[in-house]
């Protein structure tokens, strides 16, 4: 494939957006060490006051590349040996993204047009601002492929949808519109259709009304305290991620996906 991440500068803002439109721009490990690139450079660059991540006109995360997971599966199955899921999948480059963007010194924005789904809605509810465009949606649809919410969301969409929003959007496995995301106050902005990312940099612009290191402080002072468990729910997600990934269940999950046909669990 092509580069994972396409990276571009706008004023004082860097543009990362993911590169996968064949896939609906589902991620793998190397969207997310890009994306851990592309933070790490507009961290380190005193001249720049946001990261914005975004997809395109038809999605902005379909969630994690199953497709590509699986092959890689089946690639340790050939050369005979066991799949390990840390190997394997791009949870631990995942984790390491969604630490990264809330310790983040810069304000990291999602620009999103359609599905933020699955993975694409554990970054989506990651960075600290999101700009939705009309059509686009938040959906956790982990239990149709037999796994739970990880990437942090489960905490993330706790902090912001309160309790019972939070396991209803994870068990029932919903669609959250703009519109009701943006009145529970998860879309800070909406835009038209296909005008997120331009609505984004305008929400950017905004950010000169302080010095960076006052918006980093404010940043970490929200962060503190709501979500100062995100390092504990990491360390719990990963293992029990990958004993999901063994059961049954997440077997049957993958190969409906791949068929494309209705799951058929117990």
């Amino acid at each position: 494939m092509t580069d994972a991440i396409l990276t571009r500068r706008e004023g004082s803002v860097l543009i990362a957006q993911i590169n996968n439109s064949s896939r609906r721009n589902a991620i793998a490990k190397e969207h997310c060490v890009a994306l851990s690139a592309a933070l790490a450079e507009a961290s380190s660059d005193s001249s720049l006051r946001a990261l914005i991540i975004t997809g395109d006109e038809t999605a902005f995360c379909a969630g994690a590349d199953i497709v590509a997971a699986a092959q890689a599966a089946a690639a340790a199955q050939q050369s005979g040996e066991t799949p390990n899921p840390a190997e394997s999948t791009m949870l631990p480059q995942l984790n390491a993204l969604i630490t990264e963007i809330h310790a983040a010194e810069i304000p990291v924005i999602a620009a999103v047009e359609g599905a933020a789904a699955g993975a694409g809605a554990s970054l989506a509810f990651a960075c600290d601002l999101i700009v939705g465009g009309e059509e686009s949606y938040f959906t956790l649809p982990f239990g149709k492929i037999g796994l739970i919410p990880d990437g942090g969301v489960s905490l993330t969409a706790l902090a912001s949808l309160g309790r019972h929003r939070a396991l209803a959007l994870s068990l029932l496995q919903d669609k959250l519109g703009v519109e009701e995301a943006a009145e529970a106050g998860i879309v800070a902005k909406r835009a038209p259709q296909g005008q997120a990312l331009e609505t984004a940099l305008k929400v950017a612009e905004r950010l000169h009304i302080a010095p960076r290191d006052a918006l980093a402080k404010a940043k970490e002072a929200i962060n503190r305290t709501t979500l100062r468990q995100l390092d504990e729910q990491l360390q719990w997600e990963e293992p029990t991620q990958y004993a999901q990934m063994a059961s049954a269940g997440h077997k049957e999950g993958v190969m409906a996906f791949l068929e494309k046909r209705p799951a058929r669990f117990d």
